[in-house]
């Protein structure tokens, strides 16, 4: 009796990491957030287009695998990935200290920068104006009165604009935050909040679909780029690392990015 249950118990264990790096379903399962042109958006077809998408696609078929976008709320992709809900996370991620603690990040693919949309008409020249005095050492030690800043919830752009005027925030209290980049700029458009802040290909975006923005001179963050993947995956964050290796020594990468971002 003892031997048919060790047999069992053995088989047990033998099932359950069969899984593990392993894709029986034959899927990767992308989280992500469509609303983040050029990264992520819904084509006018209703399908899914942008660089995290096609750099997905290029990825899946490297690991023979077939790929399945979900559409989430930002705020809920590192959790997704984390819990196994989803394979990877792809949305414009920056990495950071805090998204580290939950999921693993591969190789950086792409850098970002966060960018101040404004109305056209704006009194500010640049974010440092946003502020009423800096310390001996040029940092802001005080917000103006009236300054709100607009952000998509749980972006880098809220996380950094959460924090103090020390560390270049704005303070919790001076920040307003939105389901969505476009709810951001909607609310700028009303005047509900002075700025908003948010990666800069999609302030591109915003500002040629709506009349009377502007971005503001120079960058208020500068980040990279990376796909999330759950921490006890490590087979396929290493599949997913010599792939993207691939693709960039091809420069298949480039040329996507070349496709949404042109250089010239």
């Amino acid at each position: 009796m003892k031997k048919i249950i060790a047999i069992l118990l053995a088989l047990v264990l033998v099932l359950s990491f069969a899984g593990c790096g392993a894709k029986e379903d034959n899927k990767l399962v992308m989280a992500t957030n469509a609303a983040f042109p050029p990264y992520e958006y819904k084509a006018d077809d209703g399908s899914f287009a942008g660089i995290d998408v096609e750099i997905a696609g290029l990825i899946a078929e490297e690991l023979g695998l077939e790929l399945e976008i979900v559409d989430i709320d930002f705020g809920a992709i590192v959790a997704g990935v984390q819990t196994g809900k989803y394979d990877i996370g792809m949305a414009g991620l920056t990495v950071t200290d805090e998204r580290k603690e939950s999921v693993n990040f591969t190789t950086s693919y792409a850098k970002g920068i966060q960018s101040v949309i404004v109305k056209a008409d704006s009194e500010y020249a640049s974010f440092e104006d946003f502020y009423t005095e800096f310390d001996a050492d040029g940092n802001p030690v005080g917000v103006k009165e009236g300054i709100k800043i607009g952000v998509q919830q749980d972006t880098t752009g809220d996380i950094y604009s959460s924090d103090e005027p020390a560390n270049w925030g704005f303070g919790e209290a001076n920040v307003e935050r939105y389901k969505t980049g476009a709810d951001a700029v909607e609310a700028l458009k009303s005047g509900k909040v002075t700025a908003v802040i948010i990666d800069n290909e999609p302030a591109k975006s915003f500002v040629a679909a709506n009349e009377g923005l502007k971005i503001l001179d120079g960058s208020y963050a500068e980040e990279d780029y990376a796909i999330a993947v759950n921490k006890a995956d490590t087979e396929l964050l290493e599949k997913i690392n010599a792939a993207l290796k691939k693709l960039t020594e091809n420069g298949e990468i480039a040329k996507i990015i070349e496709k949404y971002i042109p250089s010239k």
